[in-house]
């Protein structure tokens, strides 16, 4: 009954994005790179507005995007460059991704990336006080836009807003411009609806950034040398990204002509997706085994110890549930890597994983 189920859904979603014209900033990116790659195979017209690809940032070329998609090379920064573009592009839908997204790198431009996150997305949202068509925008921020006060509960969509690092900071700060503009397009009749995105510790195959937990890993086990473990018992809200970007298609699809849903959405793990560094390194291990050694890291730069989501809103208002547990998600992490490293293609192991997770579509 549930296999069905999702096949339905899967097939009434490939219905709803086909021909739809969908922009995505930071689709170079991560996420950027997969949501662009699962768009294209829904059959959207995808058009995609982001800074070359670092040489960190192979999952883009790996998947033959610019061959694929429409796209622009710019800085959000450029505000000029950036509405020229976006009404040349008339989108239906626009995935704002783009950001600087690393605390580490925020400590080191701090100038750089409030400039990139914030002022990022006025320029996205300024621009569109020009354009006159309907349109559905996600402004995708992150898990610690809350006032992290380390505790055991999982923050609500009403919790305070905060951040004690820049880039946390940052993002909070981008969340209040989302509100600002949704009320401005509110007021002024328009037809542009404005939501937030917040996800947890996204995952998966093609992330190759430096530090960050799963790519530092994969590293290691390639080179055959121990995994360095700094914050081993920090708990963090670990996800496949395909969790997410399921999320904001459905939020995206859900705030199609309906206000009620231009509001903020937290998509995070079930509660076992809730786990320590740690945690995360023994089951990546039990995929490519390998070693590891712990080094705490005593970093002066403050870093959130405990980190939940409440998934709540989500679940009753959009009937988004995770399908991948925890080990799923480890899983199939490790198993687009370690194909890769044995010669498969990143689009076959690419293209195969979004197919079975889209039979658990509901």
């Amino acid at each position: 009954m549930g296999r069905k189920r999702g096949s339905m859904e899967s097939l009434a979603m490939k219905s709803f994005w086909r021909n739809k014209r969908v922009l995505i900033t930071g689709h170079t990116g991560f996420k950027g790179s997969w949501l662009s790659f699962w768009l294209n195979q829904l059959g959207a017209e995808v058009f995609g507005y982001s800074l070359r690809p670092d040489d960190d940032q192979l999952l883009f070329s790996q998947l033959k995007l610019e061959k694929t998609i429409n796209h622009q090379i710019g800085n959000i920064s450029d505000k000029t460059l950036l509405s020229d573009y976006l009404l040349d592009c008339a989108p239906d839908f626009i995935f704002h991704l783009a950001a600087q997204s690393l605390v580490l790198e925020s400590y080191l431009d701090t100038p750089g990336t409030w400039q990139t996150n914030v002022m990022g997305t006025v320029n996205l949202l300024e621009s569109l006080r020009k354009y006159k068509n309907s349109c559905n925008v996600v402004i995708v921020t992150t898990d610690k836009v809350y006032k992290n006060k380390e505790w055991v509960y999982g923050y609500r969509e009403n919790d305070q807003l905060g951040g004690l690092d820049p880039y946390s900071a940052s993002k909070s700060a981008v969340e209040l411009v989302t509100q600002s503009y949704r009320a401005l397009f509110k007021k002024q009749n328009m037809s542009i609806l404005i939501s937030s995105a917040r996800a947890g510790n996204v995952i998966g195959g093609g992330d190759w950034c430096e530090n960050r937990l799963i790519p530092d890993i994969i590293r290691s086990l390639i080179s055959r040398i121990s995994i360095e473990v700094r914050n081993p018992n920090s708990i963090r809200p670990w996800q496949h990204v395909l969790e997410p970007l399921a999320g904001y298609l459905c939020l995206a699809k859900s705030m199609s002509n309906n206000r009620m849903f231009d509001e903020a959405f937290n998509f995070g793990p079930e509660l076992d997706g809730n786990r320590t560094v740690e945690d995360v390194v023994k089951a990546a291990l039990k995929s490519w085994p390998g070693k590891y050694h712990i080094n705490i890291n005593n970093s002066a730069h403050y870093e959130a110890n405990l980190l939940k989501l409440s998934i709540d809103k989500a679940q009753s208002k959009l009937k988004w549930y995770p399908k991948w547990s925890f080990d799923m998600a480890i899983e199939k992490t490790m198993e687009w890597y370690k194909s890769i490293h044995e010669g498969v293609s990143p689009i076959s192991i690419t293209k195969s994983q979004i197919e079975l997770y889209e039979k658990s579509w509901r």
